[in-house]
Protein backbone atom coordinates (compact mmCIF):
# COMPACT_ATOMS: atom_id res chain seq x y z
CA UNK A 1 0.00 0.00 0.00
CA UNK A 2 1.11 3.69 -1.08
CA UNK A 3 2.58 5.06 1.97
CA UNK A 4 0.92 8.54 3.60
CA UNK A 5 2.02 11.26 5.05
CA UNK A 6 -0.35 12.26 8.37
CA UNK A 7 -3.75 13.26 7.64
CA UNK A 8 -3.61 16.90 8.40
CA UNK A 9 -7.20 17.92 7.55
CA UNK A 10 -9.92 16.45 9.51
CA UNK A 11 -13.81 17.74 9.90
CA UNK A 12 -15.28 15.26 12.44
CA UNK A 13 -19.43 15.51 11.57
CA UNK A 14 -21.94 14.61 14.44
CA UNK A 15 -24.03 15.89 17.44
CA UNK A 16 -21.51 18.26 19.57
CA UNK A 17 -21.51 19.68 23.40
CA UNK A 18 -22.83 21.53 25.43
CA UNK A 19 -25.71 19.53 23.58
CA UNK A 20 -26.58 17.15 26.04
CA UNK A 21 -26.35 13.32 24.29
CA UNK A 22 -24.02 10.44 24.59
CA UNK A 23 -22.67 11.10 20.53
CA UNK A 24 -22.25 14.92 21.34
CA UNK A 25 -19.84 14.18 24.24
CA UNK A 26 -18.26 11.38 21.70
CA UNK A 27 -17.84 13.64 18.75
CA UNK A 28 -15.87 16.43 21.22
CA UNK A 29 -14.04 14.04 23.11
CA UNK A 30 -12.30 12.28 19.38
CA UNK A 31 -12.08 15.61 17.88
CA UNK A 32 -10.03 16.95 21.38
CA UNK A 33 -8.04 13.96 21.79
CA UNK A 34 -6.86 13.63 17.85
CA UNK A 35 -5.96 17.04 18.12
CA UNK A 36 -4.50 16.69 21.40
CA UNK A 37 -2.14 13.52 19.95
CA UNK A 38 -1.29 15.44 16.62
CA UNK A 39 -1.08 18.82 17.17
CA UNK A 40 0.15 19.31 13.31
CA UNK A 41 -3.34 18.44 12.45
CA UNK A 42 -6.24 20.95 11.97
CA UNK A 43 -9.20 19.09 13.46
CA UNK A 44 -12.60 21.02 13.18
CA UNK A 45 -16.05 20.05 13.87
CA UNK A 46 -19.64 20.05 12.16
CA UNK A 47 -22.26 20.12 14.45
CA UNK A 48 -25.78 18.85 13.94
CA UNK A 49 -28.86 20.92 15.52
CA UNK A 50 -31.52 19.53 16.66
CA UNK A 51 -33.55 22.97 17.50
CA UNK A 52 -33.04 25.96 15.29
CA UNK A 53 -31.13 28.03 18.18
CA UNK A 54 -28.69 25.70 17.88
CA UNK A 55 -26.39 25.27 20.99
CA UNK A 56 -23.47 27.64 22.57
CA UNK A 57 -20.57 25.47 20.81
CA UNK A 58 -16.81 26.09 21.23
CA UNK A 59 -14.49 27.62 19.24
CA UNK A 60 -13.78 24.15 17.76
CA UNK A 61 -17.00 24.02 15.57
CA UNK A 62 -16.66 26.03 12.25
CA UNK A 63 -20.40 25.17 11.03
CA UNK A 64 -23.38 24.02 11.94
CA UNK A 65 -25.81 21.65 10.14
CA UNK A 66 -30.11 22.29 10.28
CA UNK A 67 -31.06 18.10 11.01
CA UNK A 68 -33.89 18.66 8.91
CA UNK A 69 -33.31 21.07 6.54
CA UNK A 70 -31.46 19.12 3.61
CA UNK A 71 -30.34 22.14 1.69
CA UNK A 72 -27.83 22.83 5.22
CA UNK A 73 -26.07 19.46 4.43
CA UNK A 74 -25.84 20.53 0.70
CA UNK A 75 -24.01 24.25 2.14
CA UNK A 76 -21.95 21.91 4.84
CA UNK A 77 -20.29 19.81 2.09
CA UNK A 78 -19.63 22.83 0.57
CA UNK A 79 -17.83 24.12 3.27
CA UNK A 80 -15.47 21.05 3.51
CA UNK A 81 -14.54 21.44 0.02
CA UNK A 82 -13.08 25.05 -0.15
CA UNK A 83 -11.19 24.15 3.59
CA UNK A 84 -8.98 21.32 2.18
CA UNK A 85 -10.30 19.22 4.30
CA UNK A 86 -8.63 15.47 3.74
CA UNK A 87 -10.81 13.38 5.71
CA UNK A 88 -14.55 13.35 6.85
CA UNK A 89 -15.05 11.39 10.11
CA UNK A 90 -18.76 11.08 10.54
CA UNK A 91 -20.73 9.79 13.67
CA UNK A 92 -23.63 7.60 12.95
CA UNK A 93 -26.65 6.94 14.45
CA UNK A 94 -29.78 7.10 13.02
CA UNK A 95 -32.02 9.35 15.04
CA UNK A 96 -29.55 12.14 14.57
CA UNK A 97 -29.54 13.04 11.36
CA UNK A 98 -32.91 14.03 9.05
CA UNK A 99 -35.06 12.41 6.47
CA UNK A 100 -35.89 8.90 7.15
CA UNK A 101 -33.62 6.42 8.74
CA UNK A 102 -31.58 9.53 8.41
CA UNK A 103 -31.06 9.79 4.54
CA UNK A 104 -30.08 13.15 4.98
CA UNK A 105 -26.58 12.11 5.70
CA UNK A 106 -26.72 10.17 2.77
CA UNK A 107 -27.08 13.36 0.66
CA UNK A 108 -24.79 15.15 2.47
CA UNK A 109 -21.65 12.19 1.87
CA UNK A 110 -22.70 12.11 -1.42
CA UNK A 111 -21.55 15.33 -2.44
CA UNK A 112 -18.16 14.70 -0.84
CA UNK A 113 -15.42 14.11 -3.07
CA UNK A 114 -13.05 13.35 0.23
CA UNK A 115 -12.51 10.14 2.08
CA UNK A 116 -14.94 9.29 4.72
CA UNK A 117 -14.63 7.48 7.42
CA UNK A 118 -17.84 6.52 9.97
CA UNK A 119 -18.41 5.65 13.24
CA UNK A 120 -21.44 3.01 13.89
CA UNK A 121 -22.66 4.38 17.22
CA UNK A 122 -25.63 1.66 16.68
CA UNK A 123 -25.39 -1.42 14.21
CA UNK A 124 -29.54 -2.97 14.04
CA UNK A 125 -29.07 -6.98 13.52
CA UNK A 126 -32.74 -6.54 12.34
CA UNK A 127 -32.94 -3.04 10.13
CA UNK A 128 -36.51 -2.18 8.32
CA UNK A 129 -36.74 -1.48 4.89
CA UNK A 130 -34.83 1.97 4.80
CA UNK A 131 -32.17 1.57 7.39
CA UNK A 132 -31.78 -1.36 5.44
CA UNK A 133 -30.85 1.44 2.12
CA UNK A 134 -29.07 3.90 4.15
CA UNK A 135 -26.84 1.45 5.11
CA UNK A 136 -25.99 -0.08 2.14
CA UNK A 137 -25.44 3.21 1.04
CA UNK A 138 -23.29 4.37 3.54
CA UNK A 139 -21.07 0.75 2.94
CA UNK A 140 -21.00 2.67 -1.00
CA UNK A 141 -19.64 6.15 0.43
CA UNK A 142 -17.65 5.30 3.03
CA UNK A 143 -13.66 4.67 3.02
CA UNK A 144 -13.67 2.57 6.20
CA UNK A 145 -16.18 1.68 9.09
CA UNK A 146 -15.02 2.03 12.92
CA UNK A 147 -16.91 -0.10 15.20
CA UNK A 148 -16.33 -0.28 19.08
CA UNK A 149 -16.74 -3.81 19.37
CA UNK A 150 -16.11 -6.97 17.48
CA UNK A 151 -19.98 -8.24 17.32
CA UNK A 152 -19.86 -4.79 15.49
CA UNK A 153 -17.54 -6.01 12.78
CA UNK A 154 -19.74 -9.46 12.74
CA UNK A 155 -22.77 -7.78 12.12
CA UNK A 156 -20.97 -5.53 9.36
CA UNK A 157 -20.35 -8.34 7.31
CA UNK A 158 -22.68 -11.04 8.48
CA UNK A 159 -25.79 -8.54 8.17
CA UNK A 160 -24.62 -5.71 5.70
CA UNK A 161 -21.88 -7.39 3.24
CA UNK A 162 -19.33 -5.10 4.32
CA UNK A 163 -15.77 -6.14 3.28
CA UNK A 164 -14.10 -6.88 6.51
CA UNK A 165 -10.83 -5.13 5.33
CA UNK A 166 -12.27 -1.58 5.33
CA UNK A 167 -13.32 -2.33 9.28
CA UNK A 168 -11.55 -0.98 12.30
CA UNK A 169 -12.32 -2.16 15.67
CA UNK A 170 -11.76 0.63 18.13
CA UNK A 171 -12.91 0.67 21.40
CA UNK A 172 -14.70 3.64 22.84
CA UNK A 173 -12.01 6.38 24.23
CA UNK A 174 -12.16 6.62 27.96
CA UNK A 175 -10.95 8.84 30.77
CA UNK A 176 -7.20 8.21 31.92
CA UNK A 177 -7.63 7.71 35.68
CA UNK A 178 -5.48 5.80 38.26
CA UNK A 179 -6.43 2.90 40.27
CA UNK A 180 -7.53 4.44 43.43
CA UNK A 181 -9.67 3.76 46.60
CA UNK A 182 -13.19 4.77 46.57
CA UNK A 183 -13.08 6.69 49.67
CA UNK A 184 -10.72 9.18 48.74
CA UNK A 185 -13.65 10.77 46.50
CA UNK A 186 -16.84 9.82 48.60
CA UNK A 187 -16.64 12.97 51.39
CA UNK A 188 -17.29 15.08 47.60
CA UNK A 189 -20.89 13.77 47.64
CA UNK A 190 -21.71 13.10 51.62
CA UNK A 191 -21.00 9.21 51.13
CA UNK A 192 -18.42 8.63 53.31
CA UNK A 193 -18.64 5.61 55.08
CA UNK A 194 -20.72 4.19 52.75
CA UNK A 195 -20.66 1.32 49.62
CA UNK A 196 -21.92 3.55 46.74
CA UNK A 197 -23.32 1.93 43.60
CA UNK A 198 -23.90 3.81 40.31
CA UNK A 199 -25.57 4.19 37.49
CA UNK A 200 -24.71 7.42 35.28
CA UNK A 201 -26.44 9.12 32.00
CA UNK A 202 -28.83 10.64 30.57
CA UNK A 203 -31.85 8.72 31.75
CA UNK A 204 -34.45 7.17 29.57
CA UNK A 205 -36.49 3.78 29.94
CA UNK A 206 -34.20 2.14 28.06
CA UNK A 207 -31.54 2.27 31.04
CA UNK A 208 -33.66 -0.03 33.17
CA UNK A 209 -32.65 1.64 36.26
CA UNK A 210 -36.20 0.21 37.91
CA UNK A 211 -34.94 -3.20 38.05
CA UNK A 212 -31.12 -1.70 40.30
CA UNK A 213 -34.07 0.09 42.75
CA UNK A 214 -36.46 -3.48 43.02
CA UNK A 215 -32.65 -4.69 43.76
CA UNK A 216 -32.09 -2.81 46.70
CA UNK A 217 -34.22 -4.34 49.38
CA UNK A 218 -31.96 -7.63 48.93
CA UNK A 219 -28.93 -5.79 49.35
CA UNK A 220 -29.50 -3.97 52.07
CA UNK A 221 -30.64 -6.53 53.91
CA UNK A 222 -26.96 -7.83 54.08
CA UNK A 223 -25.53 -4.48 53.52
CA UNK A 224 -27.73 -1.99 55.15
CA UNK A 225 -24.80 0.72 54.60
CA UNK A 226 -25.14 0.76 50.44
CA UNK A 227 -25.99 3.87 48.94
CA UNK A 228 -27.60 4.12 45.18
CA UNK A 229 -26.61 7.57 43.43
CA UNK A 230 -28.14 7.87 39.78
CA UNK A 231 -26.80 10.48 38.04
CA UNK A 232 -27.73 12.71 34.77
CA UNK A 233 -30.71 14.83 33.95
CA UNK A 234 -33.60 13.01 31.85
CA UNK A 235 -32.63 12.69 27.77
CA UNK A 236 -34.11 16.03 26.65
CA UNK A 237 -36.46 13.88 24.24
CA UNK A 238 -37.57 12.27 26.42
CA UNK A 239 -38.23 15.54 28.19
CA UNK A 240 -39.50 17.14 25.14
CA UNK A 241 -42.12 14.50 24.77
CA UNK A 242 -43.30 13.28 28.56
CA UNK A 243 -41.23 15.45 31.04
CA UNK A 244 -40.43 14.09 34.44
CA UNK A 245 -42.32 10.81 33.74
CA UNK A 246 -39.75 8.27 33.98
CA UNK A 247 -37.70 10.35 36.58
CA UNK A 248 -40.92 10.70 38.71
CA UNK A 249 -41.96 6.38 38.09
CA UNK A 250 -38.03 6.05 39.75
CA UNK A 251 -38.71 8.12 42.79
CA UNK A 252 -41.98 7.09 43.37
CA UNK A 253 -41.02 3.17 43.14
CA UNK A 254 -38.14 4.40 45.72
CA UNK A 255 -40.55 5.51 48.11
CA UNK A 256 -42.71 2.65 47.51
CA UNK A 257 -40.16 0.46 48.65
CA UNK A 258 -38.86 2.78 51.43
CA UNK A 259 -35.71 3.43 49.88
CA UNK A 260 -35.55 7.35 50.25
CA UNK A 261 -32.80 7.47 52.27
CA UNK A 262 -30.95 5.08 49.79
CA UNK A 263 -31.46 6.24 46.58
CA UNK A 264 -30.33 9.68 45.49
CA UNK A 265 -31.17 11.22 42.11
CA UNK A 266 -28.74 13.88 41.00
CA UNK A 267 -31.02 15.39 38.20
CA UNK A 268 -28.52 17.34 36.26
CA UNK A 269 -25.95 17.36 33.52
CA UNK A 270 -23.05 16.78 35.58
CA UNK A 271 -19.18 18.63 33.81
CA UNK A 272 -16.38 15.89 33.18
CA UNK A 273 -14.79 16.89 36.48
CA UNK A 274 -17.52 15.94 38.22
CA UNK A 275 -18.02 12.53 36.62
CA UNK A 276 -14.76 12.03 37.28
CA UNK A 277 -15.52 12.60 41.16
CA UNK A 278 -18.27 10.59 41.11
CA UNK A 279 -17.03 7.25 39.17
CA UNK A 280 -13.89 7.47 41.45
CA UNK A 281 -16.16 7.31 44.37
CA UNK A 282 -18.75 4.20 43.19
CA UNK A 283 -17.82 1.28 43.95
CA UNK A 284 -19.97 -0.84 41.67
CA UNK A 285 -21.48 0.38 38.97
CA UNK A 286 -24.58 -0.85 37.71
CA UNK A 287 -25.77 -0.93 33.68
CA UNK A 288 -29.29 -2.98 34.05
CA UNK A 289 -29.87 -2.24 30.43
CA UNK A 290 -33.39 -3.02 28.86
CA UNK A 291 -32.10 -3.48 25.64
CA UNK A 292 -29.58 -6.64 24.18
CA UNK A 293 -28.84 -4.55 20.85
CA UNK A 294 -26.86 -1.69 22.22
CA UNK A 295 -23.12 -2.19 20.37
CA UNK A 296 -21.67 0.41 22.46
CA UNK A 297 -22.12 2.26 25.83
CA UNK A 298 -19.95 5.10 27.15
CA UNK A 299 -20.72 5.05 30.82
CA UNK A 300 -19.83 1.59 30.46
CA UNK A 301 -16.57 2.35 28.98
CA UNK A 302 -15.83 5.44 31.25
CA UNK A 303 -16.33 3.26 34.43
CA UNK A 304 -14.66 0.38 33.11
CA UNK A 305 -11.51 2.48 32.30
CA UNK A 306 -11.24 3.74 35.69
CA UNK A 307 -11.42 -0.19 37.27
CA UNK A 308 -14.34 -0.62 38.74
CA UNK A 309 -16.05 -3.51 39.60
CA UNK A 310 -19.32 -3.71 37.53
CA UNK A 311 -22.40 -5.67 37.11
CA UNK A 312 -24.63 -5.47 33.84
CA UNK A 313 -27.20 -7.12 31.90
CA UNK A 314 -25.39 -8.58 28.61
CA UNK A 315 -26.13 -6.39 26.45
CA UNK A 316 -24.02 -6.92 23.36
CA UNK A 317 -21.13 -4.44 24.20
CA UNK A 318 -21.24 -5.46 27.91
CA UNK A 319 -20.88 -9.43 27.06
CA UNK A 320 -17.69 -8.26 24.65
CA UNK A 321 -16.09 -5.84 27.39
CA UNK A 322 -16.54 -7.98 30.36
CA UNK A 323 -15.23 -11.52 29.65
CA UNK A 324 -12.79 -12.72 31.04
CA UNK A 325 -13.73 -11.73 34.48
CA UNK A 326 -13.26 -8.04 33.87
CA UNK A 327 -16.95 -7.99 35.18
CA UNK A 328 -20.09 -9.52 36.33
CA UNK A 329 -23.49 -10.21 33.97
CA UNK A 330 -26.80 -11.04 35.16
CA UNK A 331 -30.53 -11.64 33.22
CA UNK A 332 -31.97 -8.63 31.79
CA UNK A 333 -34.88 -6.96 33.86
CA UNK A 334 -33.73 -10.30 37.08
CA UNK A 335 -33.48 -7.83 40.07
CA UNK A 336 -32.78 -11.05 42.19
CA UNK A 337 -29.59 -11.74 39.92
CA UNK A 338 -28.96 -8.60 40.47
CA UNK A 339 -28.44 -8.59 43.80
CA UNK A 340 -26.67 -11.75 44.09
CA UNK A 341 -24.35 -10.71 42.08
CA UNK A 342 -23.56 -6.92 43.96
CA UNK A 343 -23.84 -8.88 47.72
CA UNK A 344 -21.32 -11.77 45.96
CA UNK A 345 -18.65 -8.71 45.34
CA UNK A 346 -19.45 -6.68 48.47
CA UNK A 347 -18.64 -10.28 50.71
CA UNK A 348 -15.96 -11.08 48.60
CA UNK A 349 -13.86 -8.19 48.76
CA UNK A 350 -10.21 -9.96 47.14
CA UNK A 351 -12.89 -10.91 44.35
CA UNK A 352 -13.86 -7.28 43.50
CA UNK A 353 -10.70 -6.24 43.34
CA UNK A 354 -9.04 -8.53 41.04
CA UNK A 355 -11.87 -8.21 38.95
CA UNK A 356 -10.98 -4.42 38.81
CA UNK A 357 -7.25 -4.63 38.54
CA UNK A 358 -8.30 -6.78 35.27
CA UNK A 359 -10.89 -4.30 33.75
CA UNK A 360 -8.17 -1.15 34.83
CA UNK A 361 -5.72 -2.90 32.79
CA UNK A 362 -7.60 -3.69 29.52
CA UNK A 363 -8.69 -0.31 30.00
CA UNK A 364 -5.17 1.26 29.38
CA UNK A 365 -5.47 0.46 25.65
CA UNK A 366 -8.64 2.64 25.41
CA UNK A 367 -7.45 6.06 26.91
CA UNK A 368 -8.54 8.87 24.60
CA UNK A 369 -4.44 9.13 23.19
CA UNK A 370 -4.85 5.50 22.28
CA UNK A 371 -8.08 5.38 20.64
CA UNK A 372 -6.77 8.71 19.13
CA UNK A 373 -3.76 7.04 17.51
CA UNK A 374 -5.64 4.30 15.72
CA UNK A 375 -8.59 6.76 14.57
CA UNK A 376 -5.49 8.42 12.78
CA UNK A 377 -4.29 5.23 11.57
CA UNK A 378 -7.68 4.61 10.28
CA UNK A 379 -7.85 8.17 8.62
CA UNK A 380 -4.48 7.18 7.06
CA UNK A 381 -5.84 4.16 5.32
CA UNK A 382 -8.83 5.92 3.79
CA UNK A 383 -6.41 8.40 2.20
CA UNK A 384 -4.26 5.48 1.05
CA UNK A 385 -7.24 4.03 -0.38
CA UNK A 386 -7.42 6.85 -2.81
CA UNK A 387 -4.63 5.43 -4.65
CA UNK A 388 -5.28 1.45 -5.18
CA UNK A 389 -3.78 -0.64 -7.49
CA UNK A 390 -4.89 -1.29 -10.85
CA UNK A 391 -6.66 -4.76 -12.10
CA UNK A 392 -5.54 -6.38 -14.80
CA UNK A 393 -9.00 -5.88 -16.08
CA UNK A 394 -8.97 -1.82 -15.79
CA UNK A 395 -5.66 -2.25 -17.88
CA UNK A 396 -7.39 -3.75 -20.78
CA UNK A 397 -10.33 -1.38 -20.69
CA UNK A 398 -10.22 1.31 -23.69
CA UNK A 399 -10.83 4.70 -22.45
CA UNK A 400 -11.98 7.97 -24.29
CA UNK A 401 -9.49 11.18 -24.12
CA UNK A 402 -10.85 14.00 -22.89
CA UNK A 403 -10.41 17.42 -24.84
CA UNK A 404 -7.21 19.29 -23.77
CA UNK A 405 -8.53 22.37 -21.52
CA UNK A 406 -6.29 25.11 -21.00
CA UNK A 407 -8.08 27.50 -19.60
CA UNK A 408 -5.85 27.01 -16.66
CA UNK A 409 -2.88 27.64 -18.57
CA UNK A 410 -4.15 30.50 -19.45
CA UNK A 411 -5.15 31.85 -16.39
CA UNK A 412 -1.91 30.75 -14.67
CA UNK A 413 0.24 32.89 -17.31
CA UNK A 414 0.78 37.00 -17.52
CA UNK A 415 3.30 38.85 -19.88
CA UNK A 416 6.22 37.55 -17.85
CA UNK A 417 5.84 34.06 -18.08
CA UNK A 418 3.71 31.02 -15.98
CA UNK A 419 3.44 31.25 -12.09
CA UNK A 420 4.80 29.08 -9.89
CA UNK A 421 2.03 27.98 -8.09
CA UNK A 422 -1.92 28.95 -7.53
CA UNK A 423 -4.60 29.38 -4.46
CA UNK A 424 -6.83 26.84 -5.49
CA UNK A 425 -7.69 28.40 -8.88
CA UNK A 426 -6.11 31.99 -8.75
CA UNK A 427 -2.44 32.38 -9.37
CA UNK A 428 -0.68 33.23 -6.55
CA UNK A 429 1.53 36.32 -6.69
CA UNK A 430 3.83 36.10 -3.51
CA UNK A 431 5.81 32.73 -5.19
CA UNK A 432 5.28 34.45 -8.62
CA UNK A 433 7.82 32.76 -11.29
CA UNK A 434 10.52 30.17 -11.85
CA UNK A 435 12.61 28.54 -14.77
CA UNK A 436 12.14 25.35 -13.80
CA UNK A 437 8.37 25.86 -14.35
CA UNK A 438 8.74 27.86 -17.22
CA UNK A 439 11.11 25.40 -19.15
CA UNK A 440 7.89 22.72 -18.35
CA UNK A 441 5.65 24.76 -19.87
CA UNK A 442 7.74 25.72 -23.16
CA UNK A 443 7.83 21.88 -22.98
CA UNK A 444 4.28 21.91 -23.19
CA UNK A 445 3.28 24.08 -25.98
CA UNK A 446 6.10 22.31 -28.78
CA UNK A 447 4.06 19.17 -27.66
CA UNK A 448 0.72 20.98 -27.84
CA UNK A 449 1.54 21.97 -31.58
CA UNK A 450 3.54 18.62 -32.69
CA UNK A 451 -0.01 16.65 -31.20
CA UNK A 452 -2.88 19.43 -32.30
CA UNK A 453 -1.16 21.72 -34.85
CA UNK A 454 -0.17 25.86 -34.94
CA UNK A 455 -2.37 27.53 -32.91
CA UNK A 456 -1.43 31.55 -32.68
CA UNK A 457 -2.88 31.60 -28.68
CA UNK A 458 -0.68 28.16 -28.18
CA UNK A 459 1.83 29.72 -30.35
CA UNK A 460 1.70 33.27 -28.11
CA UNK A 461 2.34 31.13 -24.70
CA UNK A 462 5.00 29.49 -25.94
CA UNK A 463 7.02 32.96 -27.09
CA UNK A 464 6.55 34.04 -23.32
CA UNK A 465 7.67 31.24 -21.78
CA UNK A 466 10.95 31.39 -23.90
CA UNK A 467 11.32 34.90 -23.17
CA UNK A 468 11.31 34.15 -19.99
CA UNK A 469 14.07 31.58 -20.20
CA UNK A 470 16.11 33.69 -22.63
CA UNK A 471 16.08 36.46 -19.73
CA UNK A 472 16.88 33.78 -16.95
CA UNK A 473 19.96 32.93 -18.89
CA UNK A 474 22.90 34.93 -17.50
CA UNK A 475 25.77 35.71 -20.24
CA UNK A 476 28.58 36.51 -17.40
CA UNK A 477 28.03 33.31 -15.49
CA UNK A 478 26.61 31.34 -17.83
CA UNK A 479 24.09 30.09 -16.16
CA UNK A 480 20.26 30.29 -15.39
CA UNK A 481 18.80 32.38 -13.10
CA UNK A 482 15.42 31.15 -11.55
CA UNK A 483 13.32 32.09 -8.80
CA UNK A 484 11.89 35.75 -10.06
CA UNK A 485 9.63 37.81 -7.52
CA UNK A 486 6.25 39.03 -9.47
CA UNK A 487 7.84 42.67 -9.87
CA UNK A 488 10.53 41.12 -11.89
CA UNK A 489 13.72 41.33 -9.55
CA UNK A 490 15.75 37.94 -9.55
CA UNK A 491 15.66 36.76 -6.34
CA UNK A 492 19.56 34.97 -7.00
CA UNK A 493 22.54 35.53 -8.94
CA UNK A 494 22.75 31.89 -10.25
CA UNK A 495 19.78 29.26 -9.77
CA UNK A 496 19.98 25.18 -9.05
CA UNK A 497 22.12 23.01 -11.36
CA UNK A 498 18.19 20.93 -11.48
CA UNK A 499 16.41 24.39 -13.26
CA UNK A 500 19.86 24.96 -15.47
CA UNK A 501 19.31 21.59 -16.96
CA UNK A 502 15.50 21.63 -17.54
CA UNK A 503 16.03 24.83 -19.56
CA UNK A 504 18.09 23.09 -21.83
CA UNK A 505 15.62 20.26 -22.08
CA UNK A 506 13.30 23.06 -22.44
CA UNK A 507 15.67 24.37 -25.70
CA UNK A 508 16.52 20.92 -27.16
CA UNK A 509 13.06 20.07 -27.41
CA UNK A 510 12.11 23.11 -29.54
CA UNK A 511 14.79 21.75 -31.60
CA UNK A 512 14.12 18.70 -32.02
CA UNK A 513 10.74 19.13 -32.48
CA UNK A 514 8.89 22.71 -33.20
CA UNK A 515 8.24 23.84 -36.69
CA UNK A 516 8.57 27.73 -35.53
CA UNK A 517 11.99 29.13 -36.75
CA UNK A 518 12.01 31.77 -34.26
CA UNK A 519 11.73 29.77 -31.54
CA UNK A 520 14.49 26.76 -33.14
CA UNK A 521 16.79 29.98 -33.48
CA UNK A 522 16.52 31.24 -30.12
CA UNK A 523 16.75 27.75 -28.50
CA UNK A 524 20.21 26.85 -30.55
CA UNK A 525 21.79 29.78 -29.13
CA UNK A 526 20.10 29.21 -25.03
CA UNK A 527 21.52 25.49 -25.88
CA UNK A 528 24.78 26.19 -26.86
CA UNK A 529 25.77 28.67 -24.43
CA UNK A 530 24.67 26.61 -21.34
CA UNK A 531 25.26 23.51 -22.09
CA UNK A 532 29.33 23.76 -21.56
CA UNK A 533 28.91 24.47 -17.38
CA UNK A 534 26.79 21.59 -17.17
CA UNK A 535 30.51 19.65 -16.95
CA UNK A 536 31.27 21.48 -13.78
CA UNK A 537 27.68 20.07 -12.40
CA UNK A 538 27.76 17.45 -9.63
CA UNK A 539 23.61 16.33 -9.41
CA UNK A 540 22.88 13.19 -11.13
CA UNK A 541 19.04 14.73 -11.84
CA UNK A 542 20.82 17.71 -13.97
CA UNK A 543 23.18 15.21 -16.04
CA UNK A 544 19.82 13.10 -16.47
CA UNK A 545 17.81 16.50 -17.62
CA UNK A 546 20.64 17.45 -19.88
CA UNK A 547 20.91 13.78 -21.47
CA UNK A 548 17.12 14.30 -22.56
CA UNK A 549 17.82 17.83 -23.63
CA UNK A 550 20.53 16.10 -26.01
CA UNK A 551 18.92 13.65 -27.24
CA UNK A 552 16.34 16.14 -28.23
CA UNK A 553 18.64 18.68 -30.08
CA UNK A 554 20.67 15.72 -31.17
CA UNK A 555 17.61 14.46 -33.69
CA UNK A 556 17.98 17.64 -35.71
CA UNK A 557 21.51 17.60 -35.50
CA UNK A 558 22.83 14.51 -35.05
CA UNK A 559 25.90 15.40 -36.48
CA UNK A 560 27.78 17.96 -33.66
CA UNK A 561 30.29 15.97 -32.31
CA UNK A 562 30.72 18.37 -29.23
CA UNK A 563 26.93 17.68 -28.45
CA UNK A 564 27.62 13.91 -28.59
CA UNK A 565 30.57 14.11 -26.71
CA UNK A 566 28.97 15.75 -23.72
CA UNK A 567 26.42 13.03 -24.28
CA UNK A 568 28.98 10.30 -23.42
CA UNK A 569 30.43 12.10 -20.53
CA UNK A 570 27.57 12.36 -18.77
CA UNK A 571 25.87 8.91 -20.15
CA UNK A 572 29.66 7.53 -18.21
CA UNK A 573 29.14 9.57 -15.28
CA UNK A 574 25.74 8.42 -14.83
CA UNK A 575 26.49 4.53 -14.84
CA UNK A 576 29.34 4.91 -12.46
CA UNK A 577 27.43 6.32 -10.50
CA UNK A 578 24.97 3.24 -10.83
CA UNK A 579 27.42 1.37 -10.11
CA UNK A 580 28.83 2.75 -7.24
CA UNK A 581 25.50 2.58 -5.32
CA UNK A 582 23.11 0.13 -7.11
CA UNK A 583 22.71 -3.40 -5.48
CA UNK A 584 20.10 -6.37 -6.16
CA UNK A 585 17.61 -5.43 -4.41
CA UNK A 586 18.16 -1.26 -4.77
CA UNK A 587 18.36 -0.23 -8.38
CA UNK A 588 19.01 3.44 -8.26
CA UNK A 589 22.46 6.19 -9.25
CA UNK A 590 22.64 7.11 -5.50
CA UNK A 591 21.91 5.62 -1.68
CA UNK A 592 18.64 7.47 -1.63
CA UNK A 593 16.10 8.78 -3.70
CA UNK A 594 15.84 12.57 -3.39
CA UNK A 595 13.93 15.04 -5.52
CA UNK A 596 15.07 18.46 -5.39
Amino acid sequence: MQSYQSTRHIAFIGNYTPRRCGIATFTADICEAVAGEFPHASCFAGAVNDRPEGYDYPARVRFEIDQDDLSSYTRAAEFLHINNVEVVSVQHEFGIYGGPAGSHLIEFLDQLKKPIVTTLHTILQSPDVEQLQVMRRLDELSSRFIVMAERGRGLLEEIYGVNPAKIDVIPHGVIDMPFVDSNFFKDIFDAEGKTVLLTFGLLSPDKGIETAIRALPAILAKNPEVVYLIVGATHPHLIATQQETYRESLETLSSELGLEKQVFFHNRFVSMEELKEFIGGADIYLTPYRNEEQITSGTLAYTFGAGKAIVSTPYWHARELLADGRGMLVPFADSSALAEAVNGLLACPTKMTAMRKRAWKEGRKMIWPEVARRYMDSFDKARAGLSKPTSATECEREYTIPEVKLDHLFRMTDHTGIFQHAIYSVPNYHEAYCTDDNARAFIYTIFHEREHGRNPAIDQLASTYLAFLWYAFDANTQRFRNFMSHERHWLESKGSEDSHARALWAAGTALGHSSNDGFRNLSALLFQRGLDPVKRFSSPRAWAFTLVAIHEYLLAFSGDRQVAKMQRLLTARLMDLYQANSSPGWLWFERVATYD
